[in-house]
């Protein structure tokens, strides 16, 4: 198995796709309306993604702003509509409003999925307590990453407590990998690849013009360069 560092790269149409895997992304997280901090794209604009690239694709499962599940018996339906277009691996997270995770939830809408990869994301970030959070789901089927930046403020606040979740790495609760995303900057990959972090995610970092423009190939290329070339 190879042991390349993981890059995801956030993508909201085909072009944002195709340059990055045109950079060397290896996986794309696909979403819509940023400034809701990212939704759940249509099923036409995964199906055309699906059909541009054919790198890994997981789809945002979140129907508004914020952390609470809301109509979840919707959510599931969407869930349903992505698989025929195409979709295979997902993204969501709930909290409850006390910032526990919302497990009936995350069940619901894991058990549309059938058993496909997905990644719990930022919402382990707000959670009252992170390490609850990851042995409630433990167990859950296809869960396989966290996309978190160790804080809420992001990486610059969260390096600490990233470093030391990937310490338990193959412990109850931490055999899910740790995919850092949020204020991340090329000047931190060296420090979380020392502590065996593998995985690296990019939204902005990726957009020389923000996120009006769309995704560089050069951009992304110099993430590659950097998470291939820092000791892990």
């Amino acid at each position: 198995m190879s042991k390349r560092a993981v890059l995801e790269v956030i993508a909201l149409d085909v072009e944002d796709a195709v340059a990055a895997q045109a950079g060397g992304a290896d996986r794309l997280e696909l979403v819509t309306e940023m400034a809701a901090d990212g939704l759940t794209p249509s099923p036409a604009t995964v199906a055309a993604i699906r059909a541009a690239v054919d790198i890994d694709l997981r789809v945002m499962l979140r129907l508004a702003d914020g952390f609470a599940a809301g109509d979840v018996d919707r959510l599931a339906g969407v869930a349903g509509e992505l698989r025929q277009a195409g979709a295979d691996q997902f993204v969501l997270g709930f909290l409850a409003a006390d910032g526990g995770v919302d497990l009936a939830a995350v069940e619901r809408v894991v058990d549309a999925l059938g058993g496909c990869r997905w990644t719990f994301h930022r919402a382990i970030d707000r959670a009252a307590d992170r390490d609850a959070l990851r042995k409630q789901l433990a167990d859950l089927p296809g869960l396989d990453t966290y996309l978190t930046a160790g804080s809420a403020s992001g990486v610059d606040d969260g390096l600490p407590t990233l470093l030391a979740e990937a310490a338990h790495d193959g412990e109850p609760g931490y055999e899910q990998q740790i995919l850092v995303g949020g204020g991340l900057r090329l000047d931190h990959v060296a420090r979380l690849r020392a502590g065996r972090i593998k995985a690296f995610h990019i939204g902005g970092a990726a957009r020389p013009d923000g996120w009006r423009g769309p995704v560089s190939a050069d951009a992304v290329a110099r993430w590659r360069t950097a998470v291939d070339g820092a000791a892990g």
